[in-house]
């Protein structure tokens, strides 16, 4: 199993290219199963995540083809002439939980589906209840049989109708989303989620031949069609990974372009981050990130669904503020397991008290490199970037979480100066 060693102390100065939205490329990906036409995605993170939902598809009838039609690596072709199975084991969807964004896809198209419970970080039960009670609202019934969905949609198709969310859930969105292009009629989804991932997902569908208005807003309009056409499309940057990076060079020091990132995604997180003294500025080619000459000051941020602070970005930020002048509360909305990267910061020096559903993070001068473990994928990139500011070496053990969203996060870091390296078992 790979580890991570860090020695800190190095600024960061350069370029690093932000990649494709990992909460994007999924089920970007999976849409491919709506239509035996075409589907070229460009700008695609090369991760474990998305090879694991490529061996998915496959295995439902989807020929998955990458780097072709001069695309490049970061490109692949996806298409399901005829689906050969609406089956999704266990042994494939363990291994991350968006694997049940094939659920409605499958459902729309076959009338039928038998998805695994899904598995993936365990930062909280975030229970799949609302994506099936999406499915049920379109007119599927739904049996939980042995660790597994079942649904069957009637013998007429699915019919359109309102669905209101109790609160703001971006899969359940996604899923309701991608099977209702399919039912027939109309469909509103009412508090629906406005995270820039799902507006990309319906941009990509309208693309298809979808019918969708009120794109990023939380009233999302949709009448049904007949079928869907191939498009092609572009995965948008990954606003967690532009986050990361920004917060990377706010920890370590330094100026670092980040090429291909887009501020209107990640506004919440620039403000906080000017606030805390680090400068942003954009550029022909993107963001421009620095910090010189001077300590970061502390900033309280608390996580809400876009366009608030994300809290795929919590761990990072709290990295961050372990080592900012003053004392930062940060407190966490969303997932009510989120702060077990606390331990492993505390190993580093960090003075951090978790009260609830909030963190006080008093920041200490300097931290000290120490063995950590990662526990899931944002926590062990806060490791990583605690790391870079840490006197001596850190080795982040069981970065299999990191290579599930994070892509050659040394090979970006390294070529601004950071020293870190993989070690392989």
């Amino acid at each position: 199993m790979d580890s991570i060693s860090i020695r800190g102390g190095a600024r960061l100065n350069g370029q690093i290219p932000i990649s494709g939205a990992k909460n994007a490329a999924l089920p970007l990906m999976a849409l491919s199963l709506l239509t035996p036409r075409e589907l070229f995605l460009e700008n695609l993170p090369s991760l474990a995540d998305t090879r694991f939902m490529g061996e998915l598809l496959a295995t439902l009838g989807v020929e998955v083809a990458y780097g072709v039609n001069g695309g490049g690596p970061s490109s692949v072709r996806l298409q399901a002439p005829k689906l050969v199975s609406t089956f999704a084991p266990y042994d494939l969807v363990r291994k991350m939980r968006a694997s049940f964004y094939v659920l409605g896809p499958l459902l729309a198209r076959a009338g039928e589906a038998k998805v695994s419970l899904p598995g993936g970080c365990a930062i909280g039960t975030r229970p799949v209840d609302l994506h099936l009670m999406a499915l049920e609202k379109l007119g599927a019934s739904i049996e939980l049989e042995d660790g597994y969905v079942l649904a069957a949609a009637p013998s007429g198709g699915l019919t359109g109708a309102e669905i209101e969310f109790p609160f703001v859930t971006v899969g359940a969105t996604v899923t309701a989303l991608m099977t209702a292009t399919l039912a027939h009629g109309h469909t509103t989804l009412l508090n629906a989620a406005r995270e820039p991932e799902v507006t990309d997902v319906a941009d990509c569908l309208n693309a298809m031949g979808a019918k969708i208005s009120g794109i990023g807003t939380s009233t999302l309009e949709i009448e049904g069609v007949a079928a869907l056409k191939g498009a092609t499309h572009r995965v948008l940057p990954d606003r967690i990974e532009t986050g990361t990076y920004a917060m990377a060079v706010a920890i370590a020091g330094g100026e670092v372009d980040l090429l291909g990132a887009r501020g209107d995604l990640i506004e919440s997180v620039i403000d906080v981050l000017l606030e805390a003294g680090v400068e942003i500025s954009e550029t022909n080619e993107g963001l421009r990130i620095a910090r010189n000459g001077h300590r970061a000051s502390a900033a309280n941020v608390t996580t809400e669904p876009f366009p608030g602070f994300p809290t795929d970005l919590q761990a990072q930020f709290m990295a961050f503020m372990a080592t900012a002048e003053g004392e930062s509360t940060i407190k966490e909305t969303i997932f009510e397991n989120r702060f077990m990267h606390v331990p492993e910061l505390s190993r580093l020096g960090a003075d951090i008290i978790v009260e609830g559903q909030s963190a006080r993070v008093k920041g200490v001068p300097k931290l000290k490199g120490a063995p950590v473990m990662a526990t899931d994928l944002r926590a062990s990139v806060s490791l990583v970037l605690a790391g870079l500011a840490a006197e001596g070496e850190t080795m982040v053990n069981r970065v299999y979480h990191l290579d599930r969203g994070f892509e050659r996060i040394e090979e970006k870091l390294g070529a601004c100066g950071a020293d870190i390296t993989r070690v392989s078992s």
